[in-house]
């Protein structure tokens, strides 16, 4: 699955679909990403690749920008049992402009999120 359209509920929870609940596991970790999207990532993509892409000289300023970026809105949300839901926190929804209606499209190993 390359893409998925939802309309958020009224406590901004996101329902992954069936097909990707294994690929996530029980987490997904979200950030903000570049130009408004959000960024989906299953939390294994997040360790395994994430965290040492974003290693690298301290003093180097292209490095800081993309840590600040990635990791000052990171959270990781936890998938409800019953129906695979993530909720989006009030930054995610900023982000997204309060827009209820989204659309994600996998973007290699992560999803892209971004309002309809």
């Amino acid at each position: 699955m390359d893409y998925f359209e939802r309309k958020l509920d009224d406590k901004n929870r996101l329902t992954i679909p069936s097909q990707l609940r294994e690929e996530f596991g029980n987490s997904v970790v979200i950030t903000p990403g570049f130009k408004g999207y959000l960024h989906l990532y299953p939390e294994s993509v997040w360790n395994d690749e994430m965290e040492s892409a974003l290693q690298g000289d301290i003093l180097d300023e292209h490095t800081a920008d993309l840590n600040v970026r990635f990791r000052a809105g990171k959270t990781i949300a936890t998938l409800d049992d019953k129906q695979g839901r993530i909720t989006l926190e009030a930054h995610h929804m900023k982000l997204l402009e309060g827009n209820k209606d989204v659309i994600a499209v996998r973007a290699g190993k992560y999803f892209r999120l971004s309002a309809q």
